[in-house]
């Protein structure tokens, strides 16, 4: 029945989008000036694990229609159900309450001269998103973007302004909001100041709390140097526990050198929603613990030094500390690489490490990898190849454990046909390697038509922790195959 209705709803809209369709195009039709793109993107999977659901099937199809200053699209979305790649949202069986379809993210805009007002489905920034961020990350399938509406002024003079809701990240169905405005203006040549105004409302337990942000930035950018530094600070209108936020860089470049550096700040400004995208100060973009979401409480520098010599030759240095109050957190994040790019032709070797530690849980992790590129652009069969060997250390309390992650991966192409080889494998200690089990995995892609591309994966992929935007999550093992159909128009 829930289905069925579903369904009903979705016939009248679609007739509705027809006949609003048909009557824009016969009321344009004589002056041709009616503009129409979209994309469709289709993907099977199946999972060959005997403890989950095998099947998922996701479609999209998305469309602009553009008119003089005017533009309106929409998405139809089948999700039956979709594959996510978090390993706490995988099934076990088919459930109701993840099948979903219908048309979603609509949205209007109207833009002249140097304004625009835009309603629905939006992706947006502040300053560098440390304040506010709403964004969609396809790769991640993370969706923080909001829907409501944005005024926006573009000149020597930036202003946007937005009143907006989301989907509560724990209860189902509740709507939260966000409103604002951002403010930047070129003070002199070099100089843009910044201010940015935001209110948050979540529910939380059984009512609305609702915090509010002030900050303000400034950047500084000439031929030989860039700056920027940003403040910020939020009240919480339920709590006396307000938080600060602190962020800085600073690049010069002296001839072949070229050298920067960071420091972060955070204490008590992770919102509850994450809608922000906090700058962690760290070449691999790593949190201070793996059990903690950044912007809670943390301190730290980065420093950087890049030098090109010999005309074909960059060295590159990066290192990056991070601690919390008091000093019972830290982490440390080192990078090292040595490029030689000649005639397209391109060669690296790097090293990086990350090391955590925390002495409250009596825990300390290393991860260390060595690894390499090669890109050689030949005519016909061009190929890049890569690796790394990973190793991974552990201690808690008095237990020790490690264990190696290598992988290797090649890719070429042959005419239309684009063909990526790749194979990981977990050894958990050198006298494993014939006993460790191996992920072998093939991605096939290929033009059907001019604008048809279609992309078939079969394997196996490790999984295993990922960070970004200051959130570390780990995505399930894979075992089976992925096809995808994406058509532009």
């Amino acid at each position: 029945m829930h289905l069925h209705r579903k369904m009903s709803r979705l016939r009248k809209q679609v007739i509705l989008l027809l006949l609003f369709c048909l009557a824009g195009i016969t009321f344009i039709s004589a002056q041709n000036i009616l503009t129409l793109n979209g994309l469709n993107q289709a993907s099977f999977v199946y999972r060959a694990v005997s403890d989950s659901l095998h099947s998922y099937f996701y479609d999209s199809f998305a469309f602009n229609l553009g008119y003089k200053d005017f533009s309106f699209g929409m998405k139809f979305i089948a999700e039956l159900p979709k594959y996510s790649i978090e390993q706490s949202d995988l099934l076990a069986e088919l459930n109701p309450d993840r099948l979903n379809l219908g048309w979603k993210e609509l949205y209007a805009s109207y833009n002249r001269n140097n304004y625009q007002v835009y309603v629905g489905t939006m992706e947006e920034t502040f300053g560098s998103g440390l304040i506010f961020r709403s964004y969609q990350d396809l790769e991640m399938d993370e969706d923080y973007r909001v829907n409501g509406f944005r005024f926006s002024y573009d000149n020597n003079l930036r202003v946007k302004a937005l009143y907006t809701a989301y989907n509560n990240p724990i209860n189902r169905g509740k709507l939260d909001l966000a409103y604002g405005a951002d403010l930047q203006y070129p003070v002199l040549k070099p100089l843009t100041l910044g201010v940015s105004v935001l209110s948050l409302q979540s529910f939380i337990g059984s009512s609305y709390k609702q915090d509010n942000i002030l900050g303000g930035r400034a950047s500084f950018q000439e031929d030989w140097m860039e700056a920027s530094l940003e403040l910020a600070q939020r009240f919480k209108e339920y709590s006396n526990d307000d938080g600060t936020a602190i962020y800085g860089n600073l690049s010069t470049f002296w001839g072949p050198f070229q050298i920067g550096g960071a420091y972060k700040y955070y204490e008590d400004f992770d919102y509850f929603n994450h809608l922000q995208d906090i700058p962690l100060a760290n070449h691999h973009n790593e949190t201070l613990a793996d059990n903690q979401s950044s912007g809670l409480d943390e301190e730290g520098l980065q420093g950087w030094i890049s030098f090109e010599f010999l005309k074909y030759y960059t060295l590159y240095l990066d290192y990056a500390e991070a601690w919390n109050h008091n000093h019972k957190i830290k982490m440390n994040d080192f990078f090292v690489s040595l490029d030689w790019n000649k005639n397209l032709t391109i060669a690296s070797i790097s090293y990086s490490q990350i090391e955590k530690i925390d002495e409250m849980l009596s825990h300390w992790q290393k991860e260390s990898y060595p690894a390499f590129n090669l890109q050689i652009p030949a005519k016909k069969n061009p190929f890049t190849l890569s690796g790394e060997f990973k190793i991974v250390e552990k201690q808690v309390y008095d237990v020790e454990t490690s264990h190696y992650e290598p992988k290797f991966q090649l890719e070429t192409s042959f005419n239309k046909l684009s063909a990526a080889l790749a194979l990981q494998s977990w050894w958990k200690d050198f006298s494993y390697i014939t006993q460790s089990r191996y992920m072998p995995s093939i991605e096939l892609k290929y033009p059907l038509f001019p604008e048809t591309d279609i992309l078939l994966f079969m394997g196996k992929e490790a999984g295993g922790k990922v960070c970004r935007n200051g959130i570390c999550r780990y995505v399930a093992p894979f075992s089976g195959i992925k096809l995808e159909i994406n058509t532009r128009f």
